[in-house]
Parts: C-alpha cells; structure tokens; sequence
C-alpha cells in the first residue's frame, strides 16, 4: 500500500512549482522541465486539477496554469481524495468481501487509530507549509 500514488505526488510537485513561480502563469513546458514529468501525464493531472477547480488554465500564446486558491488553502488531504479517493488504512478484504471478524480484530483497531493520526496530521499539510519548507536554509552541523 502506498500513501501517496505518483499522481497525488505528480500534482503536488506541480501545485508547489506553480506557488513558487514568479510568473503570473505557468506554462506547461516549464512545469516538464523543471519537474522532470512525462508531458501527457502531467497534462493529464493538470487538466484534473483545473476540474477540480484548484488552477486555472490559460489558453493560447503564453497560456498556463495559475492557481485559483491561496496556497495556504490547498490541502494534502484534498489532493489524495482527487486522485485516490478517501485514505483507508482500514480495510481487510479476504475474496473480496468485508472480513466478519473486523469488529473484533485487534489489528482492525490498531489501524483505525493509525488512520485517525494520520488523517490527523495530513490534514495539516497544504501547499504552502511544503513550499515554505522547501525555502527553509538548510544548516550543517
């Protein structure tokens, strides 16, 4: 099980790239370069992000991508329930069917804490904070 797909990973990079950039539009073939990512793909993830109403797309002759909220306002959380879908930790399946023994596990309920705590700092994490770390000096001790 991975916590954050390549596409959740893939939009974040882009969202923080977009954040830091000076110009008021980013052009997709920056966003490639700097970011190392497949065009279509990221296309693809743009285009999502656009839907979901999180950047605005440029059209035409220096047209890009600009976001439509405040970075402080796009949360990590949002970006895996767009391209993964609600976080479950919590799921047993055996055959495809709903363990009957899940009321009873005790690993069913170690996992649902270990969901709580998890939601519970993501929820936290929005791009803003990613990027304010990122310009953070680095010290060496």
């Amino acid at each position: 099980m991975k916590l954050i797909t390549r596409d959740t990973d893939y939009a974040l990079r882009a969202l923080c790239s977009i954040a830091q950039s000076k110009a008021p539009v980013t052009s997709v073939s920056a966003l490639v370069q700097e970011l190392q990512i497949p065009r279509p793909f990221l296309r693809k993830i743009l285009q999502c992000l656009n839907k979901e109403g999180l950047l605005v797309s440029y059209k035409g002759k220096g047209g890009g991508f600009s976001l439509s909220l405040h970075p402080d306002k796009i949360y990590l959380l949002d970006l895996i329930s767009i391209f993964q879908g609600d976080l479950k930790l919590n799921e047993c399946v055996f055959k495809k069917q709903v363990c009957p023994n899940k009321a009873r596990c005790p690993l069913s309920k170690k996992l649902a804490l270990i969901e709580e705590q998890t939601v519970s700092v993501l929820k936290d994490v929005t791009v803003q904070s990613l990027v304010n770390e990122n310009q953070r000096p680095e010290y060496k001790v």
